[in-house]
């Protein structure tokens, strides 16, 4: 680990105190954000802020991501969809927590993208990570349902069809308008709603 990359940890588990969990300050520790942005940005991979991967799209910044993952709540062995995987550093995250016995998959609609995230994620050894072009579906049904969801854009409004691709139980964290939604699924017709305020992402593509 560089001493960049461990000041970074420091900021977000001593200063903002945002990292908290100990798998989850690990998964910080072993996927190194520098792997995940364009060459180009390289040198700012441990700033905390998003970086630019080209049409359109970033990076989640650092703070964003473990406030994301911490409310997540994942553990060994779980299955994970992300919408919106970029450049794959949130589903490589996800991967290491859910380990070997869990499985990821991360749904991109931009074909560059996603080939981007498929070289990022060669990087690491992690198989039971996927990334997958996604048309105008929304979500991957056909491996559903999932036990967490991670949407990494910002929508309008809560779109259904995600929340029917939660178990019940199940978690999702989702930008909605100027909130960070956490959404837990309490049975087939219902689900509640936690708000936290404060962040900013890049729009859902196709919301």
């Amino acid at each position: 680990m560089t001493g960049f990359l461990s000041g970074l940890i420091t900021k977000l588990y001593r200063d903002e105190e945002v990292l908290k969990t100990p798998v989850v300050v690990d998964a910080f520790r072993r996927i190194d954000r520098i792997d995940f942005v364009p060459e180009k940005f390289k040198k700012d991979a441990y700033g905390d802020f998003p970086l630019p991967i080209g049409y359109g799209q970033s990076t989640v910044r650092p703070y964003t991501a473990a406030f994301m993952l911490e409310h997540l709540c994942l553990t060994k062995g779980q299955t994970v969809l992300e919408v919106g995987a970029g450049s794959c550093w949130m589903a490589a995250l996800m991967g290491y927590i859910v380990g070997n016995t869990g499985h990821v998959y991360a749904v991109e609609r931009i074909p560059e993208l996603t080939a981007f995230g498929k070289e990022n994620l060669a990087k690491y050894n992690l198989p039971h990570v996927e990334v997958l072009p996604t048309g105008n579906t929304l979500g991957l049904p056909e491996h559903s349902p999932y036990d967490r969801v991670v949407v990494s854009a910002s929508t309008d409004v809560l779109p259904q069809e995600l929340v029917e691709q939660l178990t019940v139980g199940g978690i999702m964290i989702i930008p909605i308008g100027p909130y960070i939604c956490r959404i837990t699924r309490t049975s087939a017709q219902n689900h509640t709603t936690e708000r936290f305020k404060g962040f900013a992402f890049v729009p859902l593509v196709g919301s």
